[in-house]
């Protein structure tokens, strides 16, 4: 691991323990350099990252503030479970199942997955409750053949731990969607929408290694708490 990261991740480990409140400012360069043992280029290099990152704002001529936390990363392309996502601060995070259900795809799911009409699903609805809040409406249709036994402690712990640990199904790749919509009566009743009447909706058709598709989710966030983040490289 080069330097540069490794100080980063200490600083970012400190900012989230709240050593750093908001608002204060991180020590300066010189500070960090001391304590770091770095060069400037290489102190300069971990602040940069923590501000890509959201937890610093740099202000020429004062310093480095530390930024509010209170959003989750939530990555656009990888494939990563909720209970993955929470581990850094799992005791604000809780997911409520309201529902696990045997279906058939109707005429739209039959599209949305390219499955046939009929095909035996498993309808998984959960809400994520963050810091006392529900702020997020999952709606995850499995299909049966794939996944042949579901219930309320599964759905409840994590999907992608039970499908690779216990049914040994490497999961792969997906394909996400990204809307805004407005808010249905299920967002208002499920959700603590506050004044929101939109609604960000991730749909996301996600593939096992043998490229079958075993899931398609519905993940509903109300707005103002979740960013979704991606890394882009300019290519010539």
């Amino acid at each position: 691991m080069s330097k540069y990261y490794a100080i980063y991740l200490a600083l970012k480990q400190a900012i989230e323990q709240g050593k750093y409140q908001k608002g204060e400012l991180l020590p300066s360069e010189n500070e960090l350099m001391k304590t770091y043992e770095a060069s400037r280029d290489t102190i300069r290099k971990a602040l940069t990252l923590l501000a890509q990152n959201g937890l610093i704002q740099k202000n020429k001529g004062k310093g480095s503030i530390v930024l509010k936390m209170d959003r989750i990363n939530f990555p656009v392309s990888g494939v990563i479970s909720f209970k993955e996502l929470a581990k850094e601060r799992p005791e604000t995070i809780k997911t409520l199942v309201k529902k696990v259900d045997i279906m058939k795809a109707d005429q739209t799911l039959s599209a949305e997955m390219s499955v046939p009409l009929n095909t035996e699903l498993y309808k998984i609805e959960r809400v994520r409750q963050y810091d006392d809040e529900k702020i997020i409406y999952d709606i995850d249709y499995l299909i049966k053949d794939i996944i042949p036994f579901m219930d309320e402690q599964i759905a409840g712990d994590s999907l992608y731990e039970y499908i690779e640990n216990t049914l040994h199904l490497p999961i792969s790749f997906a394909q996400k969607e990204i809307t805004v919509q407005p808010c249905t009566k299920t967002d208002q009743a499920y959700l603590d929408m506050l004044n929101y009447d939109v609604i960000v909706v991730v749909k996301s058709l996600v593939y096992l290694e043998d490229t079958r598709l075993f899931q398609f989710t519905e993940s509903r966030h109300r707005p103002d708490k979740f960013r979704f983040v991606d890394f882009a490289r300019r290519h010539e």
